[in-house]
């Protein structure tokens, strides 16, 4: 356990021996999320990505993802069940896993035994990590492969072991298969070597032969980019256009919520203490990430992942700072630590009964809590709509749905009330497959009913999607519809419909 590094001045590694690893409180940590976890797994409901990703075929890639997650949520929907309970399992080891990579981070750094079982419980009850151990989303695996990759930079870094960045290479290409937002990292990281060192890293064998390993084992990915041409860049720039506005607002408020402020430590320790002076470059890729966020705006949690590190890093200060500090001073933090774990898991996971989610802030704070709810009652109100087609004409007829959650939600539970397999024209699934060629009816759902009117000869608006809890979501009040006589044929009908966000 107590490894001891190679120790010199002025920039080159410093460290201390690495103190031992606190069993008990990281541990028991870590066993009290997973138990959280599974016992919330099946409430609510699924969730919308989680119905898509179910729905896929197995690919080397998607226009908007890597193959991992989907190959997940297929692999537990055919071996273990087809519940949300089960498609959660991935998610819930890898943000298990996360809460361990957490405390050894702040091991590495030299906290001991008080900052490695702070870091660990009020990590694995932070509300990212428990909205990502929820529900099985990209950013499940990736939180992980980036506290991964950090962690065995940091030990490149801090103890002079130039060999640990091979296994950073293999961090960072593993990574790509679940996400393609890793590069974000390698180039935040790149930048802070080259401007605050060690820049001695740059001209280091080590570290290129790590980044040829990443390439390596990601290029299927990068493959499937190019042959593709980058779908991915077209995926962003739709997020971006949907949601830049929003994104360039939240994300900065976001960044005290996701975590306790811990990380602000974190950040001035790594930038002002001598004995971390090589791993400033840490400091300086987390503001690249903020920068490329706020410029890309896709998404306002994407530098969750440096995020995660720099909490880490703020414990073993603020651990040390609080073993000398009163009684009084305790009690306060633990208790306010104790009322942020509160209201995270509220605001999290579904702890909160459905017919009183309305009463409560959780719908406008967590989307994820609505993407839940009401997809079987849906399901039953487009079974509803489908009987009023006449039996003769179902044989030509098919369901649209507008959104990959409706097409998934039918998808499940469809069958059950003689549905046929639903088509959508979103993301991946305007690509998996299209109406036959003599389709002449599609009961449509959801928002592009308006499109569809201008693509038919008819449509009727027939019934509307109601979840009956009151809960708005996506979906709610959107319209059922029948529409008849395709104005084109599908070849070109299926390109008007398709859309990426």
């Amino acid at each position: 356990m107590g490894t001891t590094a190679r120790a010199t001045r002025e920039g080159g590694p410093v460290t201390d021996p690495v103190p031992p690893y606190a069993r008990v409180p990281v541990l028991s940590a870590a066993a009290a999320l997973a138990v959280v976890l599974l016992a919330t797994a099946n409430r609510y409901g699924f969730h919308r990505d989680e119905l898509y990703f179910r729905m896929l075929d197995p690919a080397w890639g998607y226009v908007d993802q890597p193959p991992l997650i989907p190959l997940l949520a297929n692999a537990m929907t055919e071996l273990v069940a087809d519940e949300p309970w089960a498609v959660r399992l991935p998610a819930i080891v890898a943000v298990v896993a996360s809460t361990l990579v957490a405390a050894a981070l702040t091991r590495e750094l030299g906290g001991g035994a008080l900052a490695q079982g702070l870091c660990a419980w009020t990590f694995a009850f932070a509300s990212f990590p428990l909205v990502a151990g929820h529900v099985l989303v990209t950013t499940s695996t990736d939180l992980l492969a980036w506290m991964v990759a950090s962690w065995f930079a940091i030990r490149a870094l801090l103890r002079g072991e130039a060999r640990w960045w091979l296994a950073v290479g293999v961090a960072v290409g593993l990574a790509t298969y679940g996400r393609l937002l890793i590069p974000w990292w390698v180039l935040g990281l790149v930048v802070g070597l080259a401007l605050v060192g060690p820049r001695r890293v740059l001209r280091s064998g080590w570290f290129w032969a790590g980044g040829a390993v990443a390439a390596v084992v990601g290029m299927p990915n990068l493959v499937y980019q190019v042959v593709n041409d980058f779908p991915q860049l077209e995926m962003g720039a739709a997020l971006a256009e949907n949601n830049a506005d929003e994104v360039r607002v939240m994300m900065w408020p976001f960044l005290f919520i996701l975590f306790p402020a811990i990380w602000v430590v974190g950040s001035v320790s790594l930038w002002r203490r001598p004995e971390w002076r090589v791993l400033r470059a840490f400091v300086v890729a987390f503001v690249v990430v903020l920068v490329l966020t706020y410029v890309g705006g896709a998404q306002f949690y994407y530098p969750v992942g440096l995020l995660a590190v720099l909490f880490a890093a703020g414990w073993v200060p603020a651990a040390a700072w609080l073993a000398r500090s009163s009684v009084a001073v305790r009690v306060a933090i633990g208790a306010a630590l104790t009322v942020y774990a509160a209201v995270s898991v509220a605001v999290s996971l579904p702890v909160i009964p459905v017919s009183a989610l309305t009463s409560t802030p959780v719908p406008d704070m967590n989307t994820t809590v609505v993407d839940q709810i009401g997809w079987p009652t849906y399901v039953r109100q487009v079974a509803d709509v489908w009987e009023t087609v006449p039996s003769d004409e179902r044989e030509r007829a098919a369901i649209f749905t507008s959104n990959y959650g409706e097409a998934g939600a039918i998808d499940r539970y469809g069958p059950a009330l003689g549905l046929p397999t639903p088509y959508s024209g979103q993301n991946a699934l305007h690509e998996q497959a299209r109406p036959p060629s003599d389709t002449e009816t599609v009961v449509v759902v959801g928002g592009q009913f308006a499109q569809a009117r201008m693509l038919f000869e008819g449509c009727e608006v027939v019934g509307r999607l109601a979840n009956g809890t009151d809960v708005d979501n996506e979906e709610e009040g959107l319209p059922i519809g029948v529409c008849r006589g395709p104005l084109h044929p599908w070849p070109e009908l299926w390109d008007e419909l398709q859309h990426f966000d």
